[in-house]
């Protein structure tokens, strides 16, 4: 086959003038210029690879150029179109594609053997490649990821997800190198990072849609804009794990305080060899309860035994002395869980121990809590060392400062499957309220802040409206 040479709307014997032309007529063949002096054949290949098969390369080293052809005109636009609007890298430096003038390639000769030969063995490889669904990878399977990194929102976040649930989960799918967790729009997000965009597109196919833990924690997937994520600091709510001698941040502000550090005493993951290569697909047994709850969570199974280290006792510190009352913790912590004791320290009454049914709602509240103001004051909620509330000896008189809940009927989690575990959003400034008297009718409220909104919420939770019509109000993920 010679190779043909066209005139794209004059532009033939046009020299390559900016860097960043990506204009002339569409062509299976793209111009790869700006190469570095190292680069390998394989490097250049992959770029394409995420948008259809690759037919055919020419490498210009003394020039830093390369040819790619692609099997079909149609991936090759779609690789334009992407990289001309996240510019691409090879080795940390930045190179600029474009379609060539050439429609197809004619590289028969014995000087580029070593490269059909490479493309061969890629392919070889991408085309038996099994991915979970247990079939071959065919053309179209991995065609076209749009970018190795993947955005993850969480709906009906009953129970925490940790950046090392995240990691155990789509570890299964190719080498997760950086992931960003944060707040946005009331919901939790993150930001991971693959290796490969391949990667990316088939934990997006298997995982979008699938519910962490039972019956909640919903996993919505879709492609980021973002090629490439920056992490700053190896903490609970970032971490590159290919560079392990990140600092910590400690004192930094986090991405949102409405996280706090769930499951900060149980994980690092920082000291341990994490494998940055595709390949490295099993994920890391961590010997601890942090662990357990990833595992729990990669095997989608509901985790009744799992807790967070088994505590169930928040401690809460920061308060405000002069205003917080038993009742009042346990309408804001029961939000997040069903709230069973509540002691405010006789000797430091801006601290109180706070007991939940269970580990993993102490998790959720102080992931939601912790960083909030309360009464003007900014609170600090972790775990506790107690593993129970005592409550005062029989005839001792505390002043009121403990109180025990276990039979309240406000609890909002005793029955099984109930609304309210699909409910469960970080504090915004907008509140849901319901059981409102005629019809039943609900309403959301727009609050000017979030202090405000927890104020509101603590005092009107329960409120009588006449007719044996308590309201109930919670924390909505909506706006008006």
């Amino acid at each position: 086959m010679s190779s043909m040479v066209v005139t794209a709307n004059g532009n033939d014997n046009k020299k390559f003038k900016g860097d960043d032309k990506m204009d002339g007529a569409p062509s299976r063949v793209l111009h790869i210029r700006k190469l570095p002096g190292e680069v390998t054949e394989t490097e250049v290949i992959a770029l394409g690879l995420p948008f259809g098969k690759v037919t055919n390369i020419l490498m210009l080293k003394g020039k830093n150029q390369a040819f790619l052809e692609l099997a079909t005109e149609e991936a090759a636009i779609t690789m334009v179109n992407y990289y001309s609007a996240v510019t691409p890298h090879l080795r940390n430096q930045p190179i600029y594609i474009q379609y060539s003038n050439h429609k197809e390639l004619k590289t028969d000769n014995t000087l580029n053997q070593r490269a059909q030969a490479v493309l061969q063995a890629v392919t070889a490889v991408q085309t038996t490649n099994t991915p979970i669904s247990g079939t071959t990878v065919s053309e179209s399977a991995v065609t076209p990821a749009q970018s190795p990194v993947l955005r993850i929102i969480i709906d009906n976040m009953y129970y925490p997800v940790t950046l090392d649930v995240l990691h155990q989960i789509f570890s299964k799918f190719g080498a997760v190198l950086k992931i960003i967790t944060f707040t946005k729009n009331n919901q939790f997000q993150a930001l991971l990072q693959y290796g490969d965009p391949v990667n990316a597109q088939q934990a997006k196919l298997a995982l979008d849609g699938q519910n962490i833990y039972n019956a909640c924690c919903t996993l919505r997937i879709d492609f980021s804009k973002l090629v490439n994520l920056n992490v700053k600091y190896n903490n609970d709510k970032s971490r590159d794990y290919t560079r392990p001698d990140l600092p910590s941040g400690d004192g930094q502000p986090a991405l949102d305080p409405a996280i706090a550090a769930a499951f900060a005493k149980e994980t690092s993951l920082l000291g341990l060899p994490v494998a940055a290569v595709p390949g490295a697909l099993s994920p890391l047994a961590i010997p601890n309860a942090a662990a357990a709850a990833a595992a729990a969570a990669a095997g989608r199974v509901g985790m009744p035994g799992v807790s967070a280290g088994g505590n169930t006792v928040l401690l809460v510190s920061n308060l405000n002395e002069e205003m917080v009352t038993p009742q009042s913790l346990f309408t804001l912590f029961g939000v997040y869980g069903d709230v069973q004791r509540v002691k405010i320290l006789y000797n430091k009454k801006d601290s109180a121990l706070i007991q939940m049914a269970d580990g993993n709602q102490s998790q959720l509240a102080m992931s939601h809590l912790n960083g909030q103001k309360m009464y003007g004051k900014i609170i600090r909620v972790t775990l506790s060392k107690h593993q129970t509330v005592q409550l005062p000896r029989e005839g001792l008189d505390d002043q009121g400062l403990t109180k025990d809940f276990g039979n309240s009927p406000l609890h909002r989690f005793k029955k099984p499957g109930s609304k309210n575990f699909q409910n469960i959003f970080p504090p915004s400034a907008t509140l849901h309220l319901s059981n409102i008297p005629r019809d039943h009718k609900m309403a959301l409220l727009q609050m000017s802040t979030v202090e405000e909104a927890i104020q509101a919420l603590i005092d009107l939770h329960n409120y009588n409206l006449g007719e044996n019509h308590h309201l109930r109000v919670s924390f909505s993920k909506s706006t008006i």
